[in-house]
């Protein structure tokens, strides 16, 4: 079958760096309740948060580096490239499950807080261990905020068919994935979670953001660039993200809430997280939009040191994510034993930012030094001295 897509270009795309980043540090500040500095992130001035950015970029480098491996090399190669992926994401998610269930067994016991135990819905350890941990390896049960990389690791799971189309027959592709998300959606399709309910994140539903993701990469937003510059385009974006702004706050203040027929509010009142409402996404897409229209790939601000430590956490995305989840659960905790104040409030953000950033830059540091260094070149040879 012939290739449609086109292959992104090679060397790395900081601008995908960045926005992980960004969507590592917002996850981060929004798993902390009562935190005033998470008023800082996306999820209170429009429809979508940065689990949206997440699972798109995501796609988007999940596509940035395996399908001209696919090409080149063979579906196979590809596909085992990516089952690598998936067991590094899978070994990473126990080994983060059994650390974040451990502390807050010893912390509630510590402390007596048996109510711990149920927000962070990790009471099923009490009443069935074994059982609960064995649903936890099959990825069924799952405290509170861990929900993101299983996701991450079923859409990487069965990304490798959907690689080989997407090269193939992009646009058909990317209308399959539309319609399983709106099918699921109205079939309330959903995958079983441990001791009752669905999955948070619907995989069925999210797996569009993903799809969406690899078909940006591979040449989907670069056919259609006359669409990203209309300005007809760019006055809806703006007036898009302007009505979610009034939707979202109407759903922060009861009060300005109450001032909009309950038909509208109720519409967008709660957000749908859980099966990726339409609003949803479009309001996704019309930031990607944006993107794409105002932030090239050689944007001179991504070489400004301001932003070299975003960039250095989205380059070490899994560690830092894994880091972040973990430390909201410390501020949560610290937070709730202590007064909470504002001050709690700014120094547990600060500081779970910084411990996520040195985490990153020492990585890298540490990746740097297990490649083998260069020799020095070879010294000229003096020239021959001229005959007096």
């Amino acid at each position: 079958m012939e290739i449609h897509a086109t292959l992104p270009e090679k060397g790395r795309d900081l601008r995908l760096d960045l926005f992980r980043g960004i969507a590592n540090w917002a996850i981060y500040l929004d798993h902390i309740p009562d935190n005033v500095v998470n008023w800082i992130t996306t999820r209170n001035y429009g429809f979508s948060d940065a689990a949206d950015l997440f699972v798109f970029i995501s796609g988007y480098t999940a596509s940035f580096v395996y399908a001209r491996m696919m090409l080149e090399r063979g579906f196979i190669v590809g596909a085992t490239r990516l089952t690598k992926r998936v067991w590094q994401l899978y070994v990473a998610h126990i080994i983060l499950f059994v650390i974040y269930i451990a502390s807050i067994s010893y912390l509630a016991l510590r402390f007596g807080d048996s109510e711990m135990i149920n927000e962070f819905n990790v009471a099923g350890l009490v009443d069935n261990a074994t059982e609960t941990l064995r649903q936890g390896l099959f990825l069924k049960f799952k405290p509170v905020n861990l929900d993101v990389l299983p996701l991450y690791i079923v859409l990487m799971g069965l990304f490798p068919p959907v690689l080989w189309f997407m090269l193939r027959q992009p646009n058909w592709t990317m209308l399959a994935s539309l319609v399983l998300w709106l099918v699921s959606r109205h079939m309330g399709w959903n995958l079983p979670a441990y001791p009752a309910g669905t999955w948070y994140f619907n995989p069925f539903c999210w797996q569009v953001l993903f799809v969406f993701g690899s078909w940006c990469a591979l040449g989907g937003a670069r056919r259609n660039m006359h669409i990203i510059n209309s300005r007809y385009t760019l006055w809806f974006c703006i007036a898009y993200l302007i009505f979610g702004l009034i939707m979202t706050m109407a759903g922060r203040f009861p009060e300005f809430g109450a001032m909009f027929p309950d038909w509208l509010y109720s519409a967008f009142n709660p957000n749908d997280k859980t099966n990726l409402a339409p609003y949803r996404f479009l309001h996704f897409a019309v930031i990607v939009v944006l993107v794409i229209r105002f932030i090239p790939k050689d944007w001179e601000a991504l070489e400004w040191k301001m932003f070299d430590p975003l960039i250095v956490c989205g380059q070490q995305s899994l560690a830092v994510f894994c880091v972040g989840v973990f430390l909201s659960f410390v501020g949560h905790f610290e937070l709730s034993m202590s007064s909470g104040s504002l001050f709690a409030q700014i120094f547990v953000s600060i500081s779970g930012i910084a411990i996520m950033t040195i985490v990153a830059y020492y990585i890298s540091w540490s990746k740097r030094q297990d490649k083998p260094v260069k020799p020095p070149a070879p010294a000229k040879p003096p020239a021959p001295a001229k005959a007096g």
